[in-house]
């Protein structure tokens, strides 16, 4: 156990596993990844981007700005969707990190 979760109390992570939970979907990777360095989008853009349906991608953007990844900010009459904090990034780049190193040992066995 690291220092840093020896501190953590359980309501700290019971928030930070409803956070990774919230990302834990192939498109709300996507968008998260859409809305890098401080990129803003309307939901018009994200679902024309991923070609899916706008119901969808209410949907996904609702349960990230639920769980506080996102915020939205009312621009006239357009919503503009954002990372609240681009830590979110890196976290997926480590999981690729993983993922790839996992593919180098499927491979090795073969």
């Amino acid at each position: 156990m690291s220092i840093a979760q020896a501190e953590w109390t359980i309501s700290q992570m019971e928030s930070l596993s409803r956070k990774l939970k919230a990302i834990a979907h192939p498109v709300r990777l996507a968008i998260i990844e859409m809305l890098e360095g401080d990129r803003r989008m309307t939901v018009t853009e994200i679902y024309t981007r991923l070609n899916a349906d706008q119901s969808s991608i209410s949907h996904h953007l609702s349960i990230l700005r639920d769980k506080r990844v996102l915020s939205s900010e009312r621009k006239g009459k357009f919503i503009y969707y954002f990372l609240r904090n681009q830590s979110y990034l890196s976290l997926i780049d480590c999981l690729s990190e993983i993922h790839k190193e996992d593919i180098k040992g499927i491979n090795s066995f073969h």
